[in-house]
């Protein structure tokens, strides 16, 4: 175990592992036992981590990823199944480590389906990349899975979560402009718009001198009184027939 060099005073770390195993849970001696443990064991947590290395995460916390997966293996650990310290500890760190890219490295959390199935998707395009020589379709991965191509498209596009891009990354050659200008805003005329395709035929149903009313009214911001001198009849003339032609409107478009 070229890993294991780094062993506390002369004990081995095997040793150390298997003394403390042999303690009752209650033994006074078992806690210093299991701390010297661990730390002799740390260098193959940090062998495990280092492989994991490169991959987005800093080394400093795959490496205290791996020691949370040691500490679970040394306490776990049962000498009488007949499988040594290593053999159960290197599975167990290495699962950690996973566990710690699915649940805590993605930008956005998606649905644990759809991580799992990036990661079904991953190792099945490698597989038949190799097995036809070309680079697999969606089908060719759907049939490989045994799920539906919906399946596969919605692993892939979960997929897009796993990394983030700054709205304030440059996409100009000069780099005045970034990411965040290139998004588009709420435009409001869209609430207005089936409105406006309904209004025209709700219009057609008013006579003329009340369609003449409502436009100098709502489209040209005119009062009842400056209404009623370009008709030419009373203010409250104008507005009696303002209330008919709004009542025939809403009824008009109530029916849409």
């Amino acid at each position: 175990m070229s890993v294991l060099t780094a062993s506390a005073d002369t004990d081995t770390a095997s040793e150390l592992i298997t003394a403390m195993a042999s303690l009752p849970a209650g033994h006074p001696s078992r806690a210093e036992l299991r701390d010297r443990a661990i730390e002799a064991w740390l260098p193959l947590g940090r062998h495990l981590a280092q492989r994991y290395a490169g991959r987005g995460e800093p080394a400093d916390d795959l490496f205290q990823v791996a020691v949370v997966g040691l500490i679970k293996a040394v306490d776990r650990w049962d000498a009488d199944r007949g499988v040594d310290f290593a053999g159960y500890a290197i599975p167990t760190i290495v699962g950690e480590i996973k566990r710690h890219f699915r649940d805590r490295t993605w930008s956005v959390r998606v649905p644990r389906r759809l991580q799992e199935m990036r990661l079904a998707i991953t190792a099945a395009n490698a597989t038949l990349s190799n097995e036809l020589g070309r680079a697999a379709t969606v089908a060719d991965i759907a049939t490989h899975l045994g799920v539906t191509e919906e399946e596969v498209l919605e692993g892939l596009e979960g997929a897009r979560a796993y990394n983030a891009t700054s709205l304030s990354t440059p996409v100009s050659a000069d780099g005045t402009t970034e990411l965040g200008d290139t998004l588009g805003g709420e435009d409001r005329e869209f609430e207005a718009a089936e409105f406006r395709v309904a209004l025209g035929p709700a219009l057609a149903t008013l006579n003329e001198r009340e369609q003449r009313i409502v436009h100098l009214r709502f489209y040209g911001n005119l009062t009842q009184t400056q209404i009623a001198e370009q008709v030419g009849i009373s203010q409250m003339h104008v507005s009696r027939l303002l209330s008919r032609a709004l009542v025939k409107l809403r009824s008009h478009l109530g029916e849409q």
